[in-house]
């Protein structure tokens, strides 16, 4: 993409957040939208600072991320205001002066100190929607206090999940950094590093760390992989190494990339058979990414897709229908299809009714599902379907007298390998769906 085309897309994306903004400002009865970009928690009984995440409103505006102490104001029908705060400061880093294509469309006032941003910001904060933190409060009597009113929140937060060409094109290159590492992790693997060791090769080739990381990677070996959240990062490799999961993304600019693969030794066969399977089912269940589809039936569907897998590997006796069902499918796969992902891995609003609030519930029996809009161009979703042999929910199924639906020598077989995730992030378009992972794993 060249300068041009960035700085035009830019262009294009401000507008669209100022027509949402006035929106959002008339909704809640305010003249300006103020938005900190937050500060630093100092850990309780010491003298260190968790580390820095910037408030996702105001990332939303700019491509900014290490920036504490800075202020937004938007007020319609002006150019956006960044009060940029630039430290005198000999024991930290100082953030330099803003650069970029973006800076033309921003008016910018350089401060030295957190509470010169008051003689900037908007002299009534009543009337002000302040979006932020508590700890962000400003000025005598914090006179500017984050108050986040609930009608600009709902309309800001549902209208997110409409992707603006720029947001596309920041999650476009968060991915193909994202691809890059995992590329990086599998062959890591495949030369016998250590969980750590693969970590650490991930981390150097996407050039972040876990400060700029969106998520703590979970890299798993063997049957770590049952654990959906597995984070400890062994420092010695399993023997024999079996199977790796490989759920990490990567950031650009603010935005996020989510991706999952599972990879089999060459000594796995079976196992690779059965990544195989999921790989495939994983990339029917992307296609579904269209518009007008209700995102709690592709969640539906792929249980049933999935129970199929189980029933063709022999792992259940009964039919993907009564898998369903019965719950028994839960038991192999016990999380949600996806989300929708942006500015936040998680992003926000995904049980949004409509843009004045109310929830859309999820499907009986399914509480993980973190996504129940249907789907409309625009959105930018996760495809993440998983089998997992997780002995937990294998013996509540004992105990709920499904015993006689599943295989056991057959589970027994696969228990050591953990499990399997596949995961994409698609967007939903006026056509197709555009499978931003796919994409970058075939440039690369």
């Amino acid at each position: 993409m060249t300068s041009s085309t960035a700085a035009s897309l830019y262009a294009d994306h401000l507008a669209i957040l100022q027509t949402r903004t006035a929106t959002a400002l008339e909704r809640g009865g305010f003249d300006h939208l103020v938005v900190p970009s937050g500060t630093p928690h100092t850990q309780l009984f010491d003298d260190r600072d968790y580390p820095y995440a910037v408030n996702p409103q105001f990332k939303h505006w700019l491509p900014l991320t290490r920036n504490p102490g800075s202020w937004l104001v938007v007020t319609p029908g002006a150019r956006p205001k960044l009060i940029y705060l630039q430290p005198r400061d000999y024991w930290h880093v100082v953030p330099e002066a803003p650069q970029g294509d973006w800076v033309s469309h921003v008016d910018i006032e350089v401060i030295r100190t957190p509470e010169e941003a008051m003689q900037h910001l908007p002299k009534n904060a009543q009337r002000c929607a302040i979006l932020g933190e508590a700890q962000s409060a400003l000025g005598k009597y914090a006179a500017f206090k984050p108050n986040n009113p609930q009608p600009v929140l709902d309309y800001l937060d549902y209208h997110r999940a409409y992707k603006t060409p720029y947001e596309i094109a920041m999650l476009r290159a968060a991915t193909h950094r994202g691809v890059r590492a995992h590329r990086a992790a599998e062959r890591a693997f495949r030369a016998g590093a250590s969980e750590f060791g693969i970590h650490l090769a991930y981390c150097q080739a996407a050039g972040q760390d876990a400060n700029d990381l969106p998520y703590a990677n979970i890299v798993a070996l063997n049957a770590h992989g049952a654990v959906l959240h597995y984070t400890e990062l062994e420092r010695v490799p399993p023997k024999p190494a079996r199977s790796f999961l490989l759920d990490a993304g990567a950031s650009h600019a603010g935005y996020a990339c989510d991706i999952t693969r599972t990879h089999a030794h060459a000594d796995e066969a079976d196992f690779q058979a059965l990544v195989n399977a999921v790989d495939a089912a994983q990339q029917r269940m992307c296609e579904q990414v269209r518009a007008g589809v209700d995102y709690r039936q592709l969640h539906l569907d792929a249980h049933l897709a999935l129970s199929g897998v189980l029933r063709d590997f022999g792992l259940i006796t009964v039919s993907p229908e009564e898998a369903v069902a019965t719950g028994v499918s839960s038991a192999f796969f016990p999380h949600g299809i996806g989300h929708g992902i942006g500015l936040q891995v998680h992003d926000v609003a995904g049980f949004a009714a409509s843009d004045r609030g109310g929830t859309i519930a999820r499907p009986d029996g399914h509480p993980y599902l973190r996504l129940t809009r249907t789907l409309e161009p625009g959105f930018v979703v996760t495809i993440e379907p998983g089998l997992y042999f997780i002995d937990m929910l294998l013996e509540d199924l004992r105990a709920a007298g499904r015993g006689t639906s599943v295989d056991w020598d057959r589970v027994e077989a696969f228990r050591p390998c953990g499990g399997i995730r596949i995961e994409d992030n698609v967007v939903c378009t006026d056509a197709g769906p555009l499978n931003l992972t796919r994409e970058a794993f075939a440039a690369a």
